[in-house]
């Protein structure tokens, strides 16, 4: 897997830097709260593009506040207050630390991506059974709970069983977090469901407060998190278009990029008209799911 090489996290008065991922950097606050900055970065095929995308950082910040409140009555999570430094506000939050669990946890009711790759192989995708005869965007008979190990930075993560998040967290939590993961994917699928998008499958993280509580944390059923396809052109048996990054993978791959994917080196920089495109997918998406103009 390549090195991630990411840009130099800002400087924040007041702020002291922690860590940084692909998209959010984050800070420790004076009063022992953290900062989640979303930065415009967008990484592909676990590089991290020298090409940023303007306003993706707020767009993902301002979908994942609505989705925190439209799940509030499901479960807490970890934003104290939207009252940030200027020079990151819009896109950061103030926040809980938390002790996260070392799963992500992912709700599928369609199959694609990583799933379809492990039914392929096995006719299972994490360890659960699936009927025979899925193609590519087929919806499941029902959704199902199939978690992930968290990968360092540049590295993949990897589907597991539920056994083995059992194994990890213990067999309460991992209940716990399945029956979490799977409320929230079907409030929200419901929800996108009525705007006329299909929520194909969607990665959560949460965390434990000091008490035990678990609470819903990181980013929230945004198109860096989820699969979001139009309604009206779900065709099963094809890759479904997407509200996400998507057109990037595709221009990356193709001959105009002039990029092999085996080479270990860095996609180009995208072109404008690639970046123009991407803005506009995501804005849609949030406008399309939250009735607000960005």
């Amino acid at each position: 897997m390549p090195d991630i090489d990411l840009p130099a996290a800002p400087d924040i008065e007041g702020a002291t830097h922690l860590h940084s991922g692909k998209v959010r950097d984050l800070y420790e606050l004076p009063d022992g709260t953290l900062l989640m900055v979303a930065s415009d970065r967008i990484s592909i095929f676990d590089f991290v593009l020298d090409t940023t995308i303007p306003d993706k950082g707020e767009i993902l910040t301002r979908m994942s506040l609505w989705w925190f409140d439209q799940l509030a009555d499901l479960v807490p999570n970890h934003v104290l207050s939207t009252d940030v430094p200027a020079s990151v506000r819009g896109r950061a939050v103030v926040c809980e630390r938390l002790a996260m669990y070392p799963v992500e946890c992912v709700a599928r009711g369609y199959l694609t991506g990583s799933g379809l790759l492990d039914y392929r192989a096995t006719g299972e995708v994490c360890g659960i059974a699936l009927p025979a005869g899925l193609e590519d965007g087929s919806r499941l008979p029902e959704p199902v709970f199939t978690p992930a190990t968290k990968a360092d930075l540049g590295e993949h993560d990897e589907n597991v069983s539920y056994d083995a998040v059992a194994g990890t967290v213990g067999a309460e939590r991992a209940s716990q977090l399945r029956s979490l993961t799977l409320a929230v994917y079907a409030r929200a699928e419901s929800v996108a469901r009525e705007r006329g998008i299909i929520l194909a499958d969607t990665k959560l993280e949460f965390g434990a407060r000091p008490d035990g509580t678990t609470v819903l944390a990181d980013e929230v059923l945004t198109p860096d998190s989820s699969r979001f396809w139009p309604a009206d052109q779900w065709r099963p048996g094809q890759a479904q278009p997407s509200y996400d990054k998507q057109i990037v993978r595709n221009w990356a791959l193709s001959p105009d990029a002039g990029w092999d994917r085996a080479s270990g080196e860095a996609p180009p920089p995208l072109p404008p008209e690639v970046v123009e495109r991407t803005r506009s997918r995501y804005v849609e998406a949030y406008e399309l799911l939250t009735g607000e103009r960005f």
